[in-house]
């Protein structure tokens, strides 16, 4: 109970503090916490907000960036308009909308991805934190050819089953790849954000992550294998997954 109260306490704080700040939610917080304290955008930047409603991100984007700067964000659901950025309504593993994103930016390389995506949560965890990873290399196979060298990538992760075999499979694309937790999120202690600097396209390796990614779940002892009683969870994706008794 103790507990509990702490963390409503918390979730309050922060969200009066946006209210106060004119962000649109605390997760705003947690973008400018990570910037802080890995510095990933810069003055000028080309950023691309995945899963940017409700615009929190994409204010603080836009501040960073300062006037010289770009902000496009994208998402499935309508967002109230950010003054200087660009808000995209689609689904960012369409083809059609990674066109029109990558038109919005007018340019061939973006400088900067960040991602507080989610999948559609069906209320079973191992379920939902599968999608969310397959959700998360999926946008990692569309920013990566377009990301340029030295580039930054953020994202949010769940953890759990399957998020060291993600991370070993991105590492090899950016210098330096860490797990962090903004103080604007220790409510939930599955929630942490990967932070890849210093994109090198050279450098990594030329498969996809999402099949790459399918295939090393699949290696692990036990696999992947359907259990009848689990439904699929409604998103973009269809997975079921069987529960292990290793995890």
């Amino acid at each position: 109970m103790v507990d509990r109260w702490v963390q409503d306490h918390q979730r309050d704080s922060w969200r009066k503090q946006a209210k106060a700040s004119g962000y649109r939610a605390r997760s705003a917080f947690k973008l400018k916490q990570i910037q802080e304290r890995h510095k990933i955008v810069e003055k000028g930047s080309l950023v691309l907000d995945v899963g940017c409603h409700p615009g929190g991100w994409a204010q603080v984007a836009v501040e960073l960036t300062g006037e010289n700067g770009k902000v496009v964000g994208v998402d499935l659901q309508s967002c109230v308009p950010v003054d200087g950025a660009n808000l995209i309504v689609g689904d960012i593993t369409d083809e059609h909308t990674q066109k029109i994103v990558l038109d919005a930016f007018e340019s061939s390389t973006i400088d900067v991805v960040v991602s507080d995506i989610s999948p559609h949560i069906t209320g079973k965890w191992d379920i939902d934190q599968a999608v969310s990873l397959m959700l998360v290399a999926e946008v990692f196979d569309f920013a990566l050819p377009v990301l340029r060298k030295g580039g930054n990538f953020v994202t949010k992760i769940f953890q759990g089953v399957g998020v060291e075999e993600l991370i070993d499979l991105v590492k090899p694309h950016f210098q330096t790849v860490k797990r962090f937790s903004p103080m604007a999120s220790r409510n939930s202690s599955s929630e942490v954000y990967l932070v890849c600097k210093n994109h090198g396209p050279k450098k990594g390796p030329d498969w996809k992550i999402r099949p790459a990614f399918e295939e090393s779940l699949n290696e692990r002892k036990g696999g992947l294998e359907p259990n009848e009683d689990i439904e699929p969870a409604k998103t973009t994706f269809s997975i079921r997954k069987r529960r292990s008794n290793d995890n």
